[in-house]
C-alpha cells in the first residue's frame, strides 16, 4: 500500500507541475526523451479506443524512419497519444502521466500545448479509457494539415498530398468491421489510397494494449508492431499484424494447456495454423501438443509436412524429453521419429 501511495503522489506531482509550470516541467524531461526530429515528421495516425472490449490502440505511417520509436504511445487502462509534426515525445509520456492520474484527454492535452511554445509546429492526438478524445493541428503544420475528431477516435495528418487524407481514414475506421487493429489498420490504408505522405512512404506501426490491464505493461500489449523502412510499410504491418494474431491464438492455446483444456487449445492452434499455414513452428508445437494429450495418430501427418520441410525440427524432438516439453514414451517417440520414412 505504501508503494501505491507514493506512485499516485509522484503522479499527482507530475500532473501539478505540468500545469504550474511547463516549461520547467519540459526542462526536465529533456535528458530523459529521444531526441527531435529536426524536420517534420511527416505523418499520418489515429488513436482509438473499442468501447466493446476498452483496448486502446494508436496507428501510423509516415515517410520517416522509425516513426514507430517516437509517434505512439499507450498505456492499457489510461489512454493513448500520437505525436507528430515537430516531433516533441514528452507530449507521449507526459500526456500519459496526466491521464494516469485522472485528467482526461482533453484537458491533458490542452495543459501541455499551453505551455509549449512551439506549439504551433506539434500535431498531437490523445484519447483516454473512457473514450475522451481531442486533437491539436499546430497553425504552423506544413499543408495539408488536418484532423478528423468523431466517437473513440481521432485521425490526423500533415505534410499530405492533399485535405482528402484524414476525412478517408476517419471513414474507413468508422465503416471497417473487426477488432480495433483492424479498423485502424484500415484508416491507414485509406490514408495511403487517396495520396497520403507528399514524400512518399518508408516506415509504419500499430500498438494496442487490453482494455482490462493487469499492471503488466508487457503483458498488457495485444499488438505492438514497428516497420521501421521498407518500400511498402502498411503491406509490411499488415502482414506483421496477421502473424501477431496468428501468435496470439498459439499463446491461447498455451494457456488452455495449462487449464487442461484441450479442446480450447486445439481450437486456438487450429486457428493460428489458418492465419499463418506455412509457419513451421506453430504447426511443430501443435503436433507436439497433440502427442501430450495422448492424440499420436493426429500429430504424424503434421510431423511429417514439419520435418520434411526443415529436418532439423526432426533433429531437435528428442531434445524435449528431458525438459518435460514432450511426454512420449520410447515407443512413441520411436515412431514420431521414423516418421519422415
Amino acid at each position: 500500500m505504501r508503494i501505491s501511495v507514493i506512485a499516485i503522489m509522484s503522479a499527482i506531482f507530475v500532473s501539478l507541475a505540468v500545469l504550474w509550470s511547463p516549461a520547467g516541467t519540459r526542462a526536465q524531461s529533456v535528458a530523459s526523451r529521444p531526441p527531435r526530429p529536426l524536420r517534420p515528421v511527416a505523418t499520418y495516425s489515429i488513436v482509438a479506443r473499442d468501447p466493446l472490449t476498452g483496448e486502446l490502440g494508436v496507428a501510423v505511417q509516415s515517410h520517416w524512419f522509425s516513426v514507430g520509436s517516437i509517434v505512439p504511445w499507450a498505456e492499457a487502462g489510461v489512454g493513448a497519444v500520437a505525436t507528430q509534426s515537430f516531433v516533441d515525445p514528452s507530449y507521449g509520456k507526459l500526456g500519459l502521466d496526466l491521464m494516469r492520474v485522472g485528467k482526461s484527454a482533453p484537458d491533458a492535452l490542452k495543459s501541455l500545448v499551453a505551455g509549449d511554445e512551439a506549439r504551433d509546429v506539434r500535431q498531437v492526438a490523445m484519447i483516454d479509457a473512457q473514450g475522451r478524445v481531442l486533437a491539436h493541428t499546430g497553425a504552423k503544420c506544413i499543408e495539408a494539415a488536418g484532423q478528423t475528431i468523431g466517437g473513440n477516435f481521432s485521425v490526423q495528418a500533415n505534410l499530405m498530398e492533399n485535405d482528402k487524407v484524414w476525412p478517408a481514414m476517419a471513414r474507413a475506421f468508422q465503416e471497417t468491421k473487426g477488432d480495433l487493429a483492424a479498423r485502424m489498420l484500415a484508416a491507414l490504408e485509406a490514408a495511403q489510397s487517396v495520396g497520403g505522405d507528399i514524400r512518399g512512404k518508408q516506415s509504419a506501426a500499430l500498438v494496442v494494449v487490453t482494455g482490462q490491464p493487469t499492471g503488466r505493461a508487457w503483458a498488457d500489449r495485444v499488438f505492438d508492431l514497428r516497420v521501421d523502412d521498407h518500400a511498402e510499410p502498411l503491406k509490411e504491418l499488415r502482414r506483421l499484424v496477421t502473424l501477431q494474431r496468428a501468435y496470439n491464438h498459439m499463446n491461447a492455446g498455451d494457456l488452455a494447456v495449462e487449464k487442461k483444456d484441450n479442446e480450447a487449445a486445439l481450437r486456438e492452434y487450429a486457428a493460428a495454423g489458418k492465419l499463418v499455414p506455412d509457419n513451421l513452428e506453430m504447426a511443430y508445437w501443435h503436433a507436439v501438443a497433440l502427442v501430450n494429450m495422448k492424440r499420436v495418430e493426429e500429430s504424424l501427418p503434421i510431423f511429417r509436412r514439419v520435418f520434411a520441410a526443415d529436418p532439423n525440427w526432426l533433429t531437435l524432438t528428442p531434445r524435449l524429453v528431458k525438459p518435460g516439453l514432450i511426454t512420449a514414451d520410447p515407443k512413441v517417440l520411436e515412431r514420431i521419429m521414423n516418421i519422415k520414412d
